[in-house]
């Protein structure tokens, strides 16, 4: 019996998390090594939209269509995901480009519909204010990104994966391949090393003469106090993106990845939460608890990084933003050329030696 092939995933954020428990699944030895709390850096300052809407070309939508799928999948799998498919509308674009999108949308075969003023009240009665027309995709949805990230480690570890704090300092290289890694607690050895690592991995990558050309915006998303339900589902509204979490919490952006915090971010927030509260029917009583600045781990072409890096073995790359969509598919499709040497036709574009020139 051949041995099974053991995996340090760096990162135990939605992505590394994802990739732990598919590789686990799958019979493979998996340890998660992160340097910060479950849920990592960037997942708990998420919007967690799952979504495959917005200006991409029709290759990544074919990719977060799918990734959407595959949430269902791995809803089934882990009963209790806290995972909503609760619906979206947006009209924060101008009419014109609007209508563009949707036609462009519809096209490809997303369920998108354009809704008028009286649609629009019966989704989300508790708007202030009505758009003349909205798009609405009732098949988007939401998931607890701490909560997703947690429950996918948990369940790794329930089935033999070990889950390590500890800074990963650099890879270990040996005759050309990656062998591991060096943590402030000293040296693990492992057959793969995947870095999912978010804003982190361009550093650690680096420590390999590997270059991940990332970018890391930041963006400010501020956190009500519980509250009685205001809201259904996702609203992109003019500036103002928002959605009522499982707790109560409305949280908002300018925009779904979090606006500019500004100068002074505490008076950027102040200022948001006003927005919010305007934006909203019987909200009187709602309470801003606290804003987050989460930084991006953004390629610089605004695609995924997913697969090895060529030229050198051992190590394998997850780096992206829209991390909330396309965990579950990453984590399936990483899983497979790992262990397999199977590419997912729908990762071709998204390798890093896209970047080589």
């Amino acid at each position: 019996m051949t041995a099974a092939k053991h995996v340090i995933v760096i990162g135990a954020g939605i992505i590394g998390a994802s990739i732990a428990w598919h590789l686990t699944k799958a019979g493979a030895q998996v340890t998660v090594i992160a340097d910060s709390p479950l849920g990592g850096v960037a997942t708990p300052n998420s919007f967690a939209w799952i979504n495959a809407s917005w200006g991409n070309p029709e290759p990544y939508f074919r990719l977060r269509i799918r990734a959407m799928a595959e949430w269902k999948r791995l809803a089934n799998d882990l009963p209790g995901l806290p995972v909503a498919w609760c619906g979206g509308l947006n009209w924060d674009l101008p009419a014109d480009r609007l209508e563009a999108y949707a036609a462009e949308h519809y096209s490809w075969g997303y369920g998108i519909e354009r809704v008028g003023r009286e649609q629009v009240a019966r989704i989300e009665p508790n708007l202030t204010e009505f758009p003349d027309f909205a798009l609405h995709v009732a098949e988007e949805g939401v998931a607890e990104p701490v909560a997703t990230a947690t429950a996918l480690l948990a369940e790794a570890e329930r089935h033999g994966a070990r889950v390590l704090s500890s800074t990963v300092t650099a890879l270990v290289q040996t005759d050309g391949r990656i062998t591991g890694v060096d943590t402030s607690h000293g040296l693990f050895a492992a057959d793969e090393v995947v870095i999912a690592a978010g804003v982190g991995s361009p550093d650690i990558a680096a420590t390999a003469g590997i270059s991940l050309p990332i970018e890391t915006p930041p963006g400010l998303i501020v956190h009500s106090r519980p509250y009685k339900k205001l809201l259904n589902g996702l609203v992109h509204a003019d500036k103002l993106h928002m959605r009522q979490t499982a707790e109560g919490r409305i949280i908002a952006g300018s925009d779904f990845a979090g606006g500019d915090p500004g100068e002074n971010p505490e008076v950027t927030a102040r200022d948001l939460f006003a927005m919010v509260k305007a934006a909203l029917r019987d909200a009187e009583g709602l309470e801003l608890d606290f804003h987050t600045i989460g930084y991006r781990p953004n390629p610089i072409d605004g695609f995924p990084i997913i697969g090895r890096a060529e030229g050198m073995d051992g190590v394998y790359v997850a780096v992206l933003h829209s991390g909330i969509t396309l965990a579950p598919a990453v984590g399936l499709f990483a899983t497979r050329e790992i262990l397999d040497g199977e590419r997912d036709p729908l990762l071709a574009p998204y390798g890093l030696s896209r970047f080589a020139q």
